[in-house]
């Protein structure tokens, strides 16, 4: 007899519970940026965000109390559908002062806008930011800068019954790449320290900007824009509005930061200087970041665009740190480097950097899995009975990692395809539709022919949409939301 399939039991109101107690959090963060309005003398913002703030709080707190108990046992299903589900239950409720706001969005585009915020992409629908006010400026950054190091992260640094149920599920769902290494065996307190090295970085570069040209506000928006490798800025210009080499050299170091695998940072906080320089992934990113700095200094000179210090090698290095960061700062003119420095900037915010750090793209490390797999292909073809691994750090990979990596990109693929073939049939134009699509799987933020002004307000409202959870998919590593569209994952 056939065996029956059954649908598997999931843990639904377990699920709704710590959402609620997340959204408990959200809507206390949404109460800062009235300390902005107040300082700011923005009084008309103060009412979105006491509402937004209040009907985030109450809703809950109504989720957390009243829905039953039950169990509290997490497993793998319920770690990814809380994964999936906090993050656009967050984008639903940061869109309300968006809405009751100076900004009057609509909910097509307030949506889009707090997705892209949250999932660090940085792509806006605002057409002129000129007329933007502290307040939302800030909650834009602020959104940005709690999607950085994760929501789920945060969700396991604060509620501690968590690490031994689902704990270790989700937070390969949430934390970007592979990553091999691991501060403690309890995941909350791994969760903690990371937390605690990302706050303590964005207040360390907040006080080195306020030396800078920018004003304290300015330093702190972009302390938390830049950490994050979200992008979003108080300027609706370049960053050579400023007119400061100092400012760049800050972003970028920073930028870099961002880049990195948190997990080494933490290791480079407490001096452990010779496990970061092992690492082989740490030392492929130096070297790649140097290479392509070079690549482009070289390009410019030859094309006599290079005149003098600042445009001859440190704009060269601050774009691409933010390339391959995938944070989206430009520095003025760039557009006009040429196709072929275009394209070097494409491929980089296609790849991003390290696993297990803020930036989006398909990440270094599966890239350099991906080489040493071709490598290995075409030795076999010349030596049949060889046996030739995959190596990290001078140790062999297991062949279903190297699987599992090679899957990916080919899903990051055909997601990105797919993305822009259906954005095609909803009216958005061929050219327009593949670099959005593009921009937003990468959690880069890019604009192309379609953003004037690097704003995708133009864009079909359904197509707005569809990039929003292009974005969702790419933060969270493909699998984690593809794996929720599969009937096998509704099977038990």
């Amino acid at each position: 007899m056939d065996k029956i399939r059954r649908r598997p039991h999931i843990n639904v109101f377990m699920i709704l519970k710590v959402i609620g107690l997340l959204l408990m959090f959200e809507g206390v963060f949404m109460l800062i940026p009235i300390l902005i309005s107040w300082i700011y003398d923005e009084g008309e913002e103060i009412v979105p965000f006491l509402i937004g703030g209040g009907v985030t709080f109450v809703s809950g707190l109504l989720m957390n109390v009243f829905l039953p108990g039950g169990s509290s046992d997490m497993g793998k299903r319920e770690g990814f559908m809380l994964t999936a589900f906090v993050w656009i239950f967050f984008s639903f409720f940061g869109l309300i002062p968006l809405i009751l706001g100076s900004t009057q969005m609509n909910i097509h585009d307030a949506f889009f806008e707090a997705m892209s915020a949250f999932t660090t992409t940085g792509a806006t629908t605002l057409y002129d930011l000129t007329g933007l006010s502290h307040t939302m400026f800030f909650y834009r950054c602020l959104m940005q800068w709690l999607g950085g190091m994760g929501i789920i992260l945060f969700t396991l640094a604060v509620i501690p019954m968590l690490n031994s149920s689902g704990g270790m599920q989700m937070f390969n769902a949430e934390v970007t790449g592979i990553t091999h290494d691991k501060i403690r065996p309890r995941i909350s307190q791994t969760a903690k320290r990371l937390w605690g090295c990302y706050a303590g970085l964005t207040m360390l570069m907040a006080l080195l900007l306020c030396f800078s040209p920018m004003t304290i506000f300015d330093s702190v928006c972009h302390a938390m824009g830049t950490l994050s490798t979200g992008g979003f800025s108080t300027t609706t210009g370049y960053i050579d509005e400023w007119h400061s080499v100092y400012v760049k050299i800050i972003l970028a170091t920073f930028m870099f930061i961002g880049g990195i695998n948190f997990i080494l940072i933490y290791k480079l906080s407490v001096g452990d200087f010779k496990s970061v320089w092992k690492n082989e992934i740490f030392r492929f990113y130096v070297k790649y970041v140097l290479f392509f700095a070079l690549l482009v200094g070289v390009i410019l000179f030859l094309q006599g665009k290079s005149t003098n210090f600042e445009n001859g090698v440190i704009d060269p290095l601050f774009q691409v740190i933010s390339s391959s960061s995938t944070t989206g700062y430009i520095v003025e003119g760039y557009k006009d480097w040429g196709a072929p420095i275009v394209m070097i900037f494409l491929l980089l915010m296609l790849v991003g950097s390290s696993a297990g750090s803020t930036t989006g793209g398909i990440k270094l490390d599966r890239i350099l899995y991906m080489f040493k797999n071709i490598k290995n292909e075409i030795y076999r073809i010349l030596h049949p009975n060889s046996i030739v691994p995959v190596t990290y750090c001078g140790k062999p990979v297991s062949p279903e990692l190297v699987n599992k990596t090679m899957a990916f990109i080919l899903l990051y693929f055909v997601i990105f395809l797919l993305g822009t073939f259906v954005m095609t049939l909803f009216g958005t134009p061929l050219s327009d539709a593949f670099i959005t699509s593009f921009s937003c799987i990468s959690n880069a933020g890019l604009g192309g022919d379609v953003v004037t002004n690097e704003t995708y307000a133009i864009i079909p409202n359904v197509s707005k949409w569809i990039l929003a959870f292009i974005m969702l998919i790419g933060r969270l590593e493909l699998f984690t939301i593809t794996v929720l569209i599969s009937i096998g994952f509704w099977r038990r």
